[in-house]
């Protein structure tokens, strides 16, 4: 990987996971289905310099080839998840969230009050919430900018506690966790957000066909799911969140 920092970082971020998923469209495996596909939702911002380079594939000046990551990634991440997030409202929100949208919108735009820009309150909106695990202070952020409860973000928390940050596979653990504490019951609306390097984000949003048993054999938690919630997954484990930078 060679001596340049900005490739380095990565050996610290991510761990192996992985994930399959077999959808299908013919009308008689309704019956066998878990979830039934409602939307996906996906933006790339890559027509932009900024969003294309903040993590690129690249060689350094010894030829090692590596991922760089630039000072852009966070400011070029909220703007695409914002996007994204925007485009996702309307499709999931209650009507009431979204006159709420349009009320405030309206009063900023023709200057009637000086108020913050509204935040829906997408807890209403679904039964359960699994945003990609990028680290501690990416799910923190999430939590206060989404005003999610952390009973909604718990599975994303043991997820990146138990297995570190598998990168896009990371949602599917999640639910996982929400399965095997047998959480999802028949007609629950599941919302999985992830992004990465482009600067992408995908939302995907599932209907529940069924009550899932908890002690289905696949399931990754299944053998150690009564272990959690830790008491306090910001300090208890051996594998680190994030990595301070050296100074």
């Amino acid at each position: 990987m060679g001596n340049d920092p900005q490739k380095l970082i990565f050996n610290c971020t991510f761990r192996m996971g992985g994930a399959a998923v077999l959808l299908s469209n013919r009308p008689f495996d309704r019956r066998s289905s878990k979830y039934q596909l409602i939307h996906t939702i996906h933006n790339n911002t890559a027509s932009s310099d900024r969003s294309y380079n903040c993590i690129i594939e690249e060689e350094d000046h010894e030829d090692h080839v590596g991922f760089t990551c630039t000072k852009d990634l966070l400011v070029t991440a909220t703007n695409t998840i914002r996007s994204n997030l925007t485009a996702t409202g309307p499709l999931i929100l209650p009507a009431s969230e979204q006159l709420l949208c349009l009320a405030n919108h309206l009063i900023r735009c023709f200057h009637l009050a000086n108020i913050l820009p509204y935040v829906p309150k997408f807890q209403h909106a679904v039964d359960h919430f699994f945003p990609h695990v990028g680290g501690k202070p990416v799910l923190d952020e999430v939590e206060r900018n989404l005003r999610v409860s952390g009973k909604q973000m718990e599975a994303s928390r043991m997820t990146l506690y138990r297995f570190g940050n598998l990168s896009g596979s990371s949602v599917w653990y999640e639910l996982s966790y929400a399965e095997a504490k047998a959480r999802v019951k028949k007609g629950d609306r599941v919302w999985q957000i992830a992004y990465g390097s482009g600067f992408k984000c995908s939302s995907v949003i599932w209907k529940a066909m069924r009550t899932v048993d908890r002690e289905e054999k696949m399931n990754p938690w299944r053998d150690v799911i009564d272990q959690f919630p830790v008491v306090d997954p910001q300090s208890a484990g051996t594998f680190p969140f994030y990595f301070e930078p050296s100074k």
